[in-house]
C-alpha cells in the first residue's frame, strides 16, 4: 500500500446493502474501511463471529483490509448509574472482543460517553472524579482488555451531550485514564465544533500529542451566533478544513483521514448523497496532495 496518506468513509455512506457499498469503496478508490453499521442490517458490535467471517470473506474478496472498527460502546447516559451503563455496554465490547480477531483492524474505536447534565459541568474530568468515579476505570478496564487482545484503541468525540467539549477537557481526561498509547482520539473536528470550540490550528496543536485519528465532515456556522448549524459538502465548510487537514496530515498523526457525513439543518446543495460524499473524496485529493 501507499505511504501516503489514505481516505476512507464510515462503510454505511457508500450504501446500506454491505456487499454494494464494498463495491463503491472500489468505484471511489478508497482501500481501507471503518466499518460502523448496516453489515447485513447490524452494526457492528452487534455481529456474530460467523457474519463477522462472512463480512469478512467479501472484503477480502475486494483486497480491502479493515482500519478501525467503529463501535457504539460508552456511548450512553451516564447519569444512569454503573449497573445500568455497565449492563449495555458489557454485551457489545464481548462480542467485539470475538469479532476482532476476525476482522483484524488496526483500531477498534469507543466513544466518549455522554450526560443528560451536561450543561451542568465545564470540565468532565472533574465532574466524573465527583460524581462517577467508576466511570474513568471503565474506559480503563475496556482498554486493556482490547489491549491484551491485541488492538489499538481509539476514543472519539460524541456529540449531544458528550463528554468532551473543548480540548483541556480531552487533555484531562486522557491524563487521569493514563493508558499511555493504548489509547488515543479520534478527533472529530466538527463534532468538538458542535459542542462548542471551533475548529483551529490552536485547537489541533493543543490536540496533536494525543491524535490518533481524524475524522472530517462538512458543517457552517450560523450567521449570528458563528455556531456550528447547517450541513454542508467539505469544499462549503466555513471551518478551515484544508488548513487543518493539511497540518495534520503532513505531521503524520492520522494515517487515514475518515471522511462523516455532515451534521446540521439540511440547506439546498447538501443531502447527504453518494455525489455529495463523493465531492468530499475528491475535494481532499485535489487540496492536500499527501492524500491518495
Amino acid at each position: 500500500m501507499s505511504d501516503r496518506t489514505q481516505l476512507t468513509i464510515l462503510n454505511s455512506m457508500a450504501g446500506q446493502d454491505f456487499e454494494q457499498a464494498l463495491d463503491q469503496h472500489i468505484a471511489w478508490g478508497l482501500k481501507v474501511l471503518d466499518l460502523k453499521d448496516a453489515i447485513y442490517d447490524k452494526t457492528v458490535d452487534q455481529l456474530s463471529p460467523q457474519e463477522a467471517e462472512q463480512a469478512t470473506r467479501e472484503i477480502e474478496r475486494r483486497n480491502l483490509t479493515v482500519h478501525t472498527l467503529s463501535t457504539g460502546i460508552f456511548y450512553d447516559d451516564l447519569e444512569q448509574g454503573e449497573d445500568a451503563f455497565r449492563a449495555r455496554f458489557e454485551p457489545a465490547l464481548d462480542r467485539i472482543l470475538q469479532t476482532a480477531p476476525i476482522f483484524q483492524p488496526k483500531n477498534v474505536r469507543l466513544l466518549s460517553a455522554k450526560s443528560s447534565k451536561r450543561e451542568s459541568f465545564d470540565n468532565c474530568t472533574d465532574y466524573l472524579n465527583d460524581q462517577h468515579p467508576w466511570l474513568i476505570p471503565m474506559y480503563r478496564d475496556a482498554i486493556e482488555r482490547l489491549s491484551t487482545a491485541g488492538f489499538h484503541v481509539v476514543i472519539e468525540n460524541e456529540v449531544r451531550g458528550a463528554i468532551f467539549s473543548h480540548p483541556q477537557e480531552i487533555l484531562d481526561f486522557f491524563e487521569a485514564l493514563d493508558c499511555g498509547n493504548k489509547a488515543l482520539l479520534t478527533w472529530d473536528i466538527s463534532n468538538l465544533w458542535e459542542e462548542g470550540t471551533f475548529p483551529s490550528l490552536n485547537v489541533y496543536e493543543q490536540l496533536k500529542p494525543l491524535i490518533g485519528l481524524v475524522h472530517v465532515k462538512g458543517g457552517r456556522e450560523d450567521s449570528e451566533s458563528g455556531g456550528h448549524r447547517w450541513a454542508s459538502r467539505l469544499e462549503d465548510a466555513t471551518w478551515p478544513v484544508v488548513e487543518i487537514v493539511r497540518t495534520a496530515v503532513r505531521d503524520g498523526v492520522s494515517p487515514v483521514v475518515c471522511i462523516n457525513p455532515s451534521h446540521g439543518k439540511r440547506n439546498p446543495g447538501y443531502n447527504g448523497t453518494l455525489a455529495d460524499y463523493e465531492s468530499d473524496i475528491l475535494f481532499l485529493r485535489q487540496h492536500i496532495e499527501e492524500i491518495e
